[in-house]
């Protein structure tokens, strides 16, 4: 039996419409985005778009989007399996939403010198795993 073959698929724009993106909209509407979706995250009721809208983090910001996808013995490309929903949901109530903000701000500080700007887009990458273990 042949195992499934994973690979990534993105979808994004070049590099320098990405960086253009991040120097005149992206810092701003990132920080206004990621704070209301903070905001909505302590409520019960506004909890899940709070962590919809922490996972879109990377397109926010820097117009970034990738997935996981895998390859099915039988030649069919299907999502990557996500972890079980409640042990997301409990992981996103007691650590992803502090730890997210660690590091979206740790991020965000990199990306404010030009040597620390892939690793603090490569941090913004991440957001979704951080905030909710999503495999991407």
């Amino acid at each position: 039996m042949r195992t499934p073959l994973i690979y990534e698929q993105t979808t994004q724009p070049g590099c320098l419409l990405q960086l253009l993106w991040f120097v005149l909209v992206g810092w701003w509407l990132g920080a206004i985005w990621v704070l209301v979706a903070w905001l909505l995250s302590v409520t019960i009721i506004g909890a899940p778009i709070g962590a919809a809208m922490l996972n879109r983090v990377p397109q926010v910001i820097a117009l970034r989007g990738r997935r996981l996808v895998m390859v099915d013995p039988s030649g069919q490309v299907r999502e990557v399996p996500q972890i079980n929903p409640l042990i997301r949901a409990l992981y996103f109530v007691f650590i992803g939403i502090w730890f997210s903000l660690i590091w979206v701000t740790v991020a965000y500080l990199f990306c404010l010198t030009i040597i620390g700007l892939p690793l603090g887009f490569w941090m913004f990458d991440l957001t979704p795993t951080v905030v909710t273990l999503k495999r991407l």
